[in-house]
């Protein structure tokens, strides 16, 4: 099985520095590693709980990082949810380059907006 090491905890940092939830960071980091895993692999994989890295698949999910299937277990129980990256960690990378761009242009917007109010009085 495969766990994060030290150069994908660096990752997880800087992605957090940056402003990604570190659970979203890792369980992004562990995924994008592996062809397919059940939820329990990133559990154990990426030191996360199994509600925290439930949460952070949604939110790849709804991204479309990554998609689910369902494999059914023997008997009544629930099924095994299988996930898989969709897009490869450098287009994903790209993407959230572009909105912390988007985030200092408007954060730029808005002081040079204020600077001028601030002048005109």
């Amino acid at each position: 099985m495969f766990v994060l090491d030290r150069k994908d905890d660096k990752a997880v940092q800087l992605f957090t520095e940056l402003g990604m939830p570190k659970n979203l960071a890792k369980t992004l980091i562990y995924i994008s590693q592996v062809d397919e895993c059940k939820c329990a692999d990133v559990e154990q994989g990426a030191d996360l709980r199994q509600p925290e890295v439930s949460i952070a698949m949604q939110e790849l999910r709804r991204r479309g990082w990554v998609t689910k299937r369902d494999i059914k277990g023997i008997g009544k129980g629930r099924p095994v949810h299988i996930y898989k990256s969709t897009t490869h960690l450098s287009e994903i990378l790209k993407t959230f380059e572009q909105e912390k761009l988007k985030e200092v242009e408007s954060v730029k917007k808005d002081i040079s907006e204020l600077k001028n109010i601030l002048e005109s009085r």
